[in-house]
């Protein structure tokens, strides 16, 4: 049984171009490695600011958004978050939706494609793997940048990657399946 991979946009704001990005590494990894490989848009589960009565951790969720949310990340193996960088942070629709479940994130691989200007949204990325590593997540040190991240986008907004891009993700998705196949016992 193939390995699942969620590649979820991380950024909810109308306009974004984080769906251009996510398409195009959507299709990059499922050509390029051996995951079962699944688009998760943030934005279609509409997570208010954390509004559950009982700790995550307790895995006793009242609203139809938490429940929708944990069973797409239990039923994931491992993760590539596809971010923006806003004032050097990941965006706050990524942060809320990493502390609306715990265990669900448990002992799971997690790689980012960030994009940005000219840092190519790298300060988001290095933070987020400081925020996932208190979910008991195995970030991975390979990572995608995309810097200048609009030059990539054709007339009708479709991303194009190129030869300083594309080996990242290669490098990026070898590794995630070797922890992904690794942390699989632990769970």
């Amino acid at each position: 049984m193939a390995l699942k991979l969620n590649i979820v946009i991380c950024s909810t704001r109308p306009g974004r171009i984080g769906p251009s990005i996510a398409n195009w590494f959507h299709e990059f990894a499922a050509n390029n490695s051996g995951f079962d490989c699944q688009l998760v848009d943030l934005a279609d589960f509409d997570l208010p600011i954390y509004n559950e009565a009982h700790h995550p951790r307790s895995g006793i969720y009242e609203h139809a958004h938490t429940k929708n949310w944990s069973e797409s990340v239990n039923a994931a193996d491992a993760f590539v978050f596809v971010t923006p960088e806003y004032n050097y942070c990941p965006p706050p629709a990524f942060v809320n939706a990493l502390n609306y479940v715990y265990n669900e994130w448990n002992y799971k691989p997690c790689g980012f494609v960030s994009y940005g200007g000219a840092a190519g949204g790298i300060r988001a990325a290095t933070l987020a793997r400081q925020l996932v590593t208190t979910l008991k997540m195995m970030p991975m040190v390979e990572g995608v940048m995309v810097p200048m991240a609009w030059n990539h986008l054709d007339d009708h907004k479709v991303f194009h990657s190129n030869d300083l891009i594309d080996p990242s993700a290669v490098a990026m998705l070898a590794e995630l399946e070797k922890w992904t196949t690794a942390l699989k016992t632990m769970r």
